[in-house]
């Protein structure tokens, strides 16, 4: 996510839009919904450990050498599991487009702005720090980034301009990045309302699928039409949140649903080799788009209301956290807890993933609780 990763984003009801007449009457009797989601933020734990299988166990590479040999020799039939972990993502980005639409509701530009760069960057700013540090350690063996690559990438735009990354998974932030410009340029800018973003929606949906088909670099870069589904898919449903009735919303819903799933098939199935680590059957890919989809669509029709532990608003604070340190330091505890002191292969697995979630309780704790909002009023006040 973000905010997946994913998104990986905040998801308190913004305040009361000052729009025209239009936005209210999309809500049930002129009330828009409110309320912490919590079961969302459950979900979104549910697809930043989906991420965490796949790094942990489901692909090769320099998890391998952590390891010290493939998962597929630590988990014989888990891994091919494992290796559907990447479908996280997806969800993370259904999730923000649910979130950021809410949040950029009734919102002026520099409020938005503001509540995005104090959500997205002390976090970020700390595990790049930390990822950084503890690869330049010399016990421990993987690369670490220049100094000027890790300067570069404190920016969050290390991608474009064509810089080493520190961490993995930093490309969904890109994503996200550009989501939220797309968003804030022409819905929360002008002024959120129904219409408006219906439109957005639909332009969005065309203008993706046609830059596909046009192989041009810019307009696939802009664009996103492999991701822009999830996205659309996500703001239909938070338009349905706020009218269960609303047949426009659930038609955005559905669009987002069938394409998102043949851009997920296109990306991550292969034809049966044994040369590759695992084999993602088609159906499967399209069963678990299609369960996160519906997960959410459930959260926004009010069908999990009951989940409203306490618990689910700490796991939501979590994910961002623990969705930047997973990958990479996950790496150096696997091979210190397996390699060096021996520890079972599933006792590894676990441990590494509980030990990453109280680094990221950390994380939180101790930065974002009093980094986000300080560095949200100081963007706020001088914009």
């Amino acid at each position: 996510m973000t905010e997946t990763v994913v998104n990986t984003t905040d998801v308190k009801s913004a305040p009361a839009a000052r729009v025209p007449a239009d936005t209210t009457a999309s809500a049930p009797r002129g009330k828009r919904p409110e309320g912490r989601l919590r079961a969302l933020d459950g979900l979104r734990l549910l697809a930043a450990l989906m991420v965490a299988a796949y790094h942990y166990g489901g692909r090769d590479g320099d998890v391998s050498r952590a390891w010290g040999g493939s998962p597929s020799t630590q988990f014989p039939t888990l891994h091919e599991w494992f290796a559907y972990g990447p479908l996280g993502v997806q969800i993370f980005f259904v999730i923000s487009g649910f979130v950021i639409c809410m949040s950029g509701w009734g919102r002026p530009l520099r409020s938005f702005f503001a509540s995005r760069v104090a959500r997205l960057f002390p976090a970020y700013w700390a595990a790049i720090i930390l990822v950084t540090a503890v690869f330049a350690l010399p016990t421990v063996a993987y690369h670490a980034v220049s100094p000027s690559d890790a300067l570069v990438n404190l920016t969050m735009l290390q991608q474009p301009a064509g810089a080493d990354r520190v961490l993995g998974v930093c490309w969904t932030l890109w994503a996200e990045l550009r989501f939220y410009a797309l968003f804030a340029l022409c819905v929360v800018l002008p002024g959120a309302t129904r219409r408006r973003v219906v439109l957005f929606c639909a332009v969005w949906t065309m203008a993706a699928v046609l830059a596909d088909a046009s192989g041009e670099p810019f307009l696939n870069l802009v664009l996103m039409p492999e991701y822009a589904p999830f996205f659309i898919g996500g703001i239909g449903l938070y338009l349905v949140h706020r009218d269960r009735r609303d047949v426009l919303a659930w038609g955005v819903t559905a669009v987002g649903w069938a394409l998102g799933q043949h851009y997920a098939v296109a990306g991550l199935w292969h034809k049966a080799n044994p040369a590759f680590f695992s084999y993602r059957e088609p159906l499967v890919i399209i069963a678990i788009v299609t369960a996160g989809f519906a997960a959410v669509a459930a959260i926004a029709a009010g069908m999990l209301r009951w989940a409203d532990w306490r618990w689910l608003t700490v796991a939501g604070a979590l994910t961002y956290p623990f969705y930047l340190v997973h990958e990479h330091l996950g790496w150096v505890t696997i091979e210190v807890l397996h390699r060096r002191l021996g520890l079972p292969s599933s006792v590894t697995f676990v441990g590494t993933a509980v030990l990453m979630l109280t680094l990221a309780w950390l994380l939180n704790r101790y930065v974002e609780r009093w980094a986000t909002p300080v560095l949200r009023k100081a963007v706020d006040r001088h914009l």
